[in-house]
């Protein structure tokens, strides 16, 4: 298998369920059950709610450059991180997809009914809240550079993966984009 739930021959793996939600752009109400997203403001504006509400506070914060290269349009692992709020956008403005799921401390696992599909155009960038489970970015280009605000430890000493597949029998895909 390759990782998106399909075999070699590209048929689904027995006993895992496919699921297409939606894929609605991220702005800042579409986003709000699981962060923010930032849009572009004028410079010299004073601190205010528009702006990333970041908790940095457990640890020495990392700010870098990452190369990623396209996963496809599935996933079946999804991630969260309980100690940081985490900002992903991309470098060069392309645009990019992401699968979240609302934090939720009560749970080891993500709840399925809250797992959603988002296009994130390149002008803007989002901020999981801490304890958000995601999956991504993913674009269609042959890879893309991102750029990632988290802690110099996060995927290291605060990195949950949940294998959806393997605990619920589930995976998602990514909607295409529409086109103007």
């Amino acid at each position: 298998m390759n990782g998106s739930g399909l075999t070699p021959t590209g048929r689904l793996t027995a006993g895992v369920e496919r699921r297409r939600p939606p894929l609605v752009e991220a702005t800042p109400q579409t986003f709000s059950r699981y962060g923010q997203v930032v849009m572009p403001m004028e410079d010299g504006l004073p601190f205010g709610p528009d702006d990333a509400q970041l908790d940095l506070s457990r640890g020495t914060p990392r700010f870098y450059s990452m190369q990623l290269f396209n996963r496809g349009t599935v996933f079946r692992h999804i991630t969260r991180h309980r100690q940081v709020t985490q900002c992903l956008g991309s470098m060069l403005g392309t645009t990019w997809k992401i699968g979240v799921a609302e934090a939720d401390d009560h749970s080891d696992t993500p709840r399925l009914e809250t797992i959603a599909t988002f296009l994130v155009p390149g002008d803007r960038f989002i901020k999981l809240d801490r304890g958000t489970w995601h999956a991504g970015p993913y674009f269609a280009a042959d890879s893309a550079l991102f750029y990632n605000l988290e802690l110099s430890d996060t995927n290291v000493t605060d990195h949950q993966t949940c294998d959806l597949a393997e605990t619920f029998g589930v995976e998602f895909e990514f909607q295409p984009a529409a086109t103007a």
